[in-house]
């Protein structure tokens, strides 16, 4: 009974199927048939030419999409909570060759306008301070709330006001479109952003994820992402079992059915602990008060979720979850004496 991570879970069968598909001859690295429909399928997906590139991990999105954005000298603005910033073991620093976070404080790990707007002003224009070149959110945040389109057009009008390129680490992506039930266009490309980090792996796949580009610099960005990719040892030989995978998840709507399962899930125990939640439940993530002798109690059940600082817990659910799997620890939480 395993609430620990969306990492945890076992590969979605829709997608096992697509890698065994891909199991015969074709040619090497990224050269194969599965690869060179990814621009397509992603085209399509996001009502814009999209060139789409697959990586390794989130982490490698993350960081070649950020190299591509920002120069050794340059900075990039993302909240103090950011995967980038606690779970990446300096990714971004590594792959930029030495980029700055700029780091700021925001509700529920979501950047403000207004707060990144101060950040700018403050940076004097000569050569004896970092430069922004970039903003990273994340979406979902690391606390599980969305972003609208709204909330991202803003960041992307001080982005493109600023000449900043505008990147989104969208590991939960799915989970956060599929909260709000947006197109997927109009949190990302209308609203300004140039690169998207798309999750695969948390919603159902084995490995690997898709770099996104948008806009007029897509082409150049790809080419760019691509030496990045095969500099750091990213460029998988066999990359057409990483895009069979993704291609599983975009052509038929995989990634938002598999996305609205672990989201009901999610709201599924939201229901049972009211009174606990620490933040609006609007992904897959929940992060509830719970103490060290109740957390205890939880985990003599069975029940596995990371402590999040003293007297929080972290609990996520995922695509293979639906209201039976999740009804024991919703029925354990219920009976908590607090």
């Amino acid at each position: 009974m395993h609430y620990f991570s969306d990492n945890a879970t076992p590969v979605c069968p829709a997608v096992m199927a697509a890698i065994q598909a891909a199991d015969v001859a074709d040619h090497g690295y990224d050269g194969d048939a599965w690869s060179a429909r990814l621009d397509s399928a992603f085209s399509a997906l996001f009502d814009a030419p999209v060139r789409a590139m697959w990586v390794a991990s989130g982490t490698a999105a993350n960081s070649i999409a950020l190299a591509c954005l920002c120069p050794p000298y340059g900075g990039i603005i993302c909240h103090e909570e950011a995967h980038v910033v606690v779970d990446e073991c300096g990714a971004p620093g590594f792959f930029t060759h030495g980029a700055s976070l700029m780091t700021l404080p925001g509700d529920g790990a979501k950047l403000s306008p207004d707060s990144v707007a101060e950040r700018l002003k403050a940076i004097r224009p000569d050569v004896h301070q970092v430069p922004a070149s970039a903003i990273s959110i994340t979406n979902a945040t690391e606390y599980g709330l969305s972003y609208t389109p709204d909330e991202v057009a803003a960041l992307g009008d001080l982005a493109r006001a600023h000449g900043l390129g505008l990147h989104m680490d969208g590991a939960r992506f799915a989970n956060a479109v599929a909260y709000h039930g947006f197109h997927p266009a109009d949190v990302t490309w209308r609203a300004g952003v140039d690169i998207l980090s798309f999750g695969c792996v948390k919603n159902g796949g084995m490995m690997g994820e898709a770099l996104l580009f948008f806009g007029a610099q897509a082409d150049a960005r790809f080419a760019e992402a691509a030496r990045w990719r095969k500099r750091s040892g990213h460029l998988f030989s066999k990359g057409r079992y990483l895009a069979a995978q993704l291609l599983a998840m975009v052509e038929g709507d995989l990634w938002l059915a598999n996305a609205r399962a672990a989201n009901a899930a999610a709201q599924a125990l939201a229901g049972a602990v009211p009174d606990r939640l620490m933040h609006p439940v609007q992904a897959n993530e929940l992060f509830i008060r719970l103490s060290a002798v109740e957390a205890a109690a939880l985990r003599a059940q069975g029940f596995d979720f990371y402590d999040w600082g003293d007297g929080a817990a972290r609990l996520v659910t995922n695509w293979s979850h639906d209201a039976a799997a999740v009804a024991p620890l919703a029925m354990a939480l219920r009976s908590l004496p607090g």
